[in-house]
Parts: structure tokens; sequence; C-alpha cells
């Protein structure tokens, strides 16, 4: 084309970019067909957070650890997070007991209240609404703050100076939700149960004693155990994910803002998918 009098032999302004990949796979290009680019996208994707992933674990194990960033994040990403599961979990139980209470009473069932809300909150509820909240908090803001560093160049600028993003950005941040996640979701069920408690002595009429005989009858040491167990996967999940968004977020405030929601959306349902296959598991391995 001709501009100024010049002519202009490069590429025309609007032809279509090249295909960039970054360091874990993503695919920067859409192809012809959209259908097949989809699925082709999403494996990608799916890819790079293995591979992430792996790396996260496998460098994780390396010296220099890095325990000052890893106190950090433990403080960032779990403490901080007390009062949200705790205020989650604690209705949660005193719902769960008066639903129960009153769903039962036809069948005679209404003493039974411990019972129920012990497996129900210890297997179940507790680990996987204890990880949707982490996703929603924790996730988001780990995504932000990476893609922040991704769209400024900073985390180009850790490479630059020959330091690997993995050991320094992702890994404190992964090992601290796997101890975080699984301390959060035992004190968590803790407070359910209390909840519950309350609701079983000032709704139902139940002793305080009562309530909490039939709690510790119900559980059984393979019930904590598939409850804490399946955290530590959902942790991983929500952890990789979150940071996998976040060093691959482009386009500024606009594309972080993606990416952030991408981060709540994806680790939201791989929390509940995971959650099928975990219980599977554990139910096999703990019959």
């Amino acid at each position: 084309m001709v501009l100024t009098g010049l002519t202009f032999h490069g590429p025309e302004p609007y032809a279509a970019p090249a295909i960039e990949r970054d360091d874990y796979g993503r695919s920067g290009a859409r192809g012809a067909w959209e259908p097949v680019n989809i699925v082709s996208s999403n494996l990608e994707e799916l890819g790079g957070m293995a591979r992430l992933g792996w790396d996260a674990l496998r460098v994780g194990v390396r010296r220099p650890f890095g325990f000052r960033l890893f106190l950090d994040q433990l403080h960032e990403l779990g403490v901080k997070s007390l009062t949200i599961t705790n205020i989650t979990l604690l209705f949660t139980g005193m719902v769960l007991a008066i639903q129960t209470a009153y769903s039962l009473a036809a069948y005679g069932g209404k003493s039974f209240v411990g019972d129920v809300v012990a497996l129900s909150v210890v297997r179940e509820l507790g680990p996987v609404l204890a990880a949707l909240v982490v996703a929603g908090r924790v996730g988001a803001g780990i995504t932000a703050e990476l893609g922040s560093m991704a769209v400024t160049e900073q985390v180009d600028a850790l490479r630059a100076l020959a330091a690997s993003p993995v050991k320094k950005l992702v890994v404190p941040r992964v090992w601290a939700l796997l101890l975080g996640l699984p301390v959060l979701t035992i004190l968590a069920d803790a407070v359910a149960l209390f909840g519950g408690l309350l609701m079983a002595v000032f709704e139902l009429g139940q002793s305080r004693v009562y309530y909490m005989s039939h709690v510790f009858e119900a559980l059984r040491p393979q019930d904590l155990v598939s409850g804490i167990g399946k955290t530590v996967f959902f942790a991983f999940f929500i952890g990789v994910i979150a940071c996998y968004n976040g060093l691959n977020a482009r386009g500024g405030a606009d594309g972080v803002g993606r990416a952030t929601t991408s981060t709540v959306v994806t680790s939201s349902i791989a929390v509940i998918i995971s959650d099928f296959f975990l219980t599977k598991m554990f139910l096999v391995l703990f019959p």
C-alpha cells in the first residue's frame, strides 16, 4: 500500500497475527473452524496447567525453599480467609440442623440431627464449601496479583534476572494453599458442628451432651480422612488454575479482569467435578 508517497512492503495493518505461545502452551490466535479451535484451546490450557502444576511440585522440593515467601502467602491466603470460611460454615451447620430436624420429624428421626450434621459437614459440605469460598477469594486474588505483574512485564523482568517465576511466584502460593485449605476446613467443620449444636439446644430442645454424643458416635476416622483428603486436591487445583491464568493474562486491565473471572469459574467447576471422583475414590479406599 502507498503511504505519503512511500511503498510499504510489510504485512497489512489488520492482517491476522501469528500464533504466539507462552511458556505453558496457551495459543494466541484463532483458527478458521471455531469448534475445533475451542477444543484445541481448552486442551492446550489443560496441558499448560498440568505442566505448571508439575513444575510447582518439582521446584517446590528443591533448595532454596523460600520459607519467608511461604509464610507470607500462608498468612495472606490462609489466615485472612478464616473469617469468611467460618461464617459460611457456621450458618450452613445451623441451616442443616433446622432442615434436618423438621424434615425427619415426621419419621421420628428428629433425634438424629447430630448424626446427619456431622456426616454431611465433615464428608462433603465442609470441604466443598470451604474450597468454593477460597476459590472465590484467594483464587481471584492470586490471578489479579500475578496478572498485574504479567501485563506490566514484571514477570519478564524476573526471567531477565535469571530468576524462576515458578519458584518465586507460583510455589509459595500453591504450597501455602496445600497447607492452608485443610486447616481452614478443619476449623470450619468445627464451627459448623457448633452451629448445629446451637440449633439443637435452642430450637430443638436437645441437651449439649446428647447432641455431641451423636456427633462422636456418627463420625469415624475414615470420614475425617476422606473430608480432609479432598481439600489437598482442591487446594492444588485452585492454586494451579489461579497462577496459570495470572501468568498468562494479556491485554492490560481488561485482560486481568477476564483472567480473574475465568479463575473463579474454572476453579469452582474443578472443585465440584473432582469432588465426585474423589468421593468415589475414598469410598473405595475407606468403605
